[in-house]
């Protein structure tokens, strides 16, 4: 039984190590969180995604967690609603469609809940601070060292911890050398229903500037998501203040509807994140026994709309590629990456095709669907 180290227990660590315990594997899985991250957006689950969820079981439990929303409406900067539509939202595109629209925090959730009953170990609180592989005794695996557990030997190590990937960092070298930033920020946040919306999103832009507010849980919170140009922040800014106080300045510059209210939710908020939207691009996911998954090798940005359905997939066709190669790890990564790539490079020109909106219904379509699960490497369809 090949034993798996896994960083991170988002979307694609969770999937991967429900997948490669169905198939006979030992999955450990390392996340420097005391548990299961809360808080994050509304994220889809599209098209060939939905399979994989199909095949871990988990459909139904994903789509009782899917938001309701009936509509939406556009707003100017004073507030005024320029447009509105029942048929579809910006967030998840027509409302007719089968595909589905839940929370992050949710969907992790319900993975984390089907890996742990497949038997995928998880160690929370605990971060990676070294690997280290022998090229003289490449038999012997690679020696993970952590930040508090012992150290310990795995015959493969999984890194999907996310775009600023440690196992990326450790492995292959910093960040900044596979970063193409896109020039936007997104933040996102909690807060109180004190718009009282049912089911009903609002969206405001005005230049680089972009707002989204819907409600979640039952009408019983918001997300609040805010949108704005510039750099990424320098590593000596990037701290949570830091983060808080950019997101503040710019509200204060963008908004004009709601502001007070929205600025007082943006300070009592515990879970705000922010980050400029970057995209990860590598010539290899893979070295040695180490290999990437999801955002850590190929973010699309959260701009493509499709960073969760590229980890469920990449997630899929990994697994698959390790338990069919009999126990070649070499043959199990190039076979991934000759599988993934073409769906990878549709998913990613996604973020790029409208910069600052949303990609045209026909290229979702046609991305989101790029790839069947069960064509064998070389032959994947596009």
């Amino acid at each position: 039984m090949k034993s798996v180290l896994i960083s991170g227990a988002g979307v694609a660590g969770c999937a991967l190590a429900a997948l490669l315990a169905r198939r006979g594997f030992a999955p450990t899985v390392v996340e420097r969180a005391p548990g299961p991250r809360g808080g994050g957006q509304a994220v889809d689950v599209r098209g060939v995604a939905l399979e994989v969820v199909g095949r871990l079981g988990v459909l139904e439990a994903v789509r009782e967690h899917r938001t309701r929303m009936r509509g939406m409406s556009v707003l100017d900067g004073d507030g005024h609603e320029v447009h509105r539509s029942t048929e579809s939202t910006f967030s998840a595109g027509r409302l007719d469609s089968e595909d589905v629209e839940l929370l992050r925090d949710d969907l992790v959730r319900v993975l984390h809940t089907r890996a742990a009953a497949d038997g995928a170990e998880f160690r929370f609180g605990d971060s990676l601070t070294a690997l280290e592989e022998d090229p003289e005794r490449p038999d012997v695996g690679v020696l993970a060292r952590f930040e508090h557990a012992a150290e310990r030997r795995f015959d493969l190590v999984v890194g999907a911890d996310g775009l600023h990937s440690a196992v990326r960092r450790l492995a292959f070298g910093p960040e900044e050398d596979y970063a193409s930033p896109l020039g936007l920020h997104l933040a996102v946040f909690s807060a109180d229903n004190f718009l009282g919306l049912e089911d009903w999103q609002m969206w405001m832009r005005e230049g680089e500037f972009g707002l989204g507010v819907y409600p979640v849980r039952g009408n019983t919170e918001l997300r609040v998501t805010v949108g704005f140009g510039g750099e990424p922040l320098p590593d000596g800014r990037r701290g949570a203040e830091a983060r808080r106080a950019l997101v503040a300045e710019r509200m204060r510059a963008g908004l004009r509807w709601e502001r007070e209210r929205l600025l007082d939710a943006l300070d009592r908020a515990e879970d705000l994140y922010c980050d400029a939207m970057t995209q990860i691009h590598l010539e290899y996911w893979s070295r040695g026994r180490t290999v990437l998954l999801g955002d850590a090798g190929y973010c699309a940005s959260p701009m493509s709309g499709q960073g969760t359905s590229l980890a469920l997939v990449g997630a899929h066709v990994l697994a698959d590629a390790l338990a069919g190669c009999g126990g070649d790890h070499y043959a199990a990564f190039a076979a991934y990456e000759e599988r993934l790539r073409p769906f990878v490079r549709l998913n990613q020109a996604l973020a790029t095709e409208n910069p600052g909106g949303p990609a045209s219904e026909e290229s979702v379509e046609r991305a989101k669907n790029a790839i069947d699960l069960d064509v064998p490497a070389g032959r994947a369809a596009v």
